[in-house]
């Protein structure tokens, strides 16, 4: 059975938060978000797990106690060790006795926490509370798992280890949706919904997305049309409508999921400018 938000509407006030927004994910794949800050990712994860109800559209997911959700927040209790946060957690999902030690172990020695379970989490690093929220989320097997940026503001070996966790949970059957503002993860992901502003910019494979681009992207040490430009590294890269417009001293290069999402959401401004 897949979960979904279908054609999701959201407003705080007068802000429309989601416009038209679906997302649809399937046991045992992984579903990546991804957008700046204010794209409207959150506002989708919590539409999912019931958090925030929609002005229309319609919500296809397992009751609250058969989902695992990790919010943007470290996901834990500092004032609790790391058992603590496990035991409470594991209460709440009706846990306990051997069967609630054994899993909570079990999780916490594939996080790398097993050693740590004295510890409270206000003294864990940053990687290791995502990963201790992470195991919380994980930890009554739910068949949905929402995580809300998982690996921001972490070190990169927490990432890999994160992202192993994540790889390990799907591959268990889990259908799992995850927000990032790395695209690199996006890429690593079955399938992506990247949002701008609360709409929908580029939606499916990675490859469904980057077959879908329509233009061209040149490589160039100075741009030639600065709004239409991004830098990479040390040069920049540019978007031209065809090839027939690049100028002869850029290069035109293979766009790849970054460039596609920036051309995407440069376009898509420039079609809410008014008109001069």
């Amino acid at each position: 059975m897949s979960f979904a938000v279908r054609s999701a509407v959201v407003r705080f006030g007068d802000t429309l938060a989601l416009d038209d927004v679906s997302l649809q994910v399937e046991p045992g794949s992984v579903v990546a978000v991804v957008g700046g800050d204010g794209a409207g990712k959150t506002t989708l994860l919590r539409s999912l797990v019931g958090q925030v109800q929609l002005e229309r559209g319609q919500v296809d997911a397992p009751p609250p106690q058969a989902i695992g959700y990790m919010p943007a927040t470290a996901g834990s209790w500092p004032s609790l060790s790391v058992a603590q946060n496990m035991d409470f957690v594991g209460g709440i999902y009706g846990l306990s006795g051997d069967a609630l030690a054994s899993r909570r172990d079990e999780l916490l020695d594939r996080a790398s926490l097993l050693h740590s379970v004295g510890r409270l989490a206000s003294q864990l690093s940053g990687g290791m509370r995502r990963k201790l929220g992470f195991s919380m989320a994980m930890l009554h097997n739910p068949p949905l798992l929402v995580l809300d940026e998982p690996s921001t503001g972490i070190d990169p070996v927490s990432r890999v280890d994160l992202w192993r966790l994540v790889s390990e949970a799907a591959a268990a059957g889990a259908a799992v949706v995850m927000s990032t503002t790395y695209l690199d993860e996006a890429e690593r992901a079955a399938s992506l919904l990247a949002l701008d502003g609360g709409r929908t910019l580029a939606h499916g494979t990675l490859q469904q997305v980057l077959d879908s681009f329509d233009g061209t992207v040149a490589r160039t040490p100075t741009p030639h049309r600065p709004a239409w430009a991004w830098r990479r590294g040390r040069e920049y890269h540019e978007y031209w409508p065809t090839t027939a417009d690049v100028p002869l001293d850029a290069v035109v290069v293979t766009p790849d999921l970054e460039d596609v999402v920036i051309t995407l959401s440069l376009l898509k401004r420039r079609d809410k400018e008014p008109a001069s």
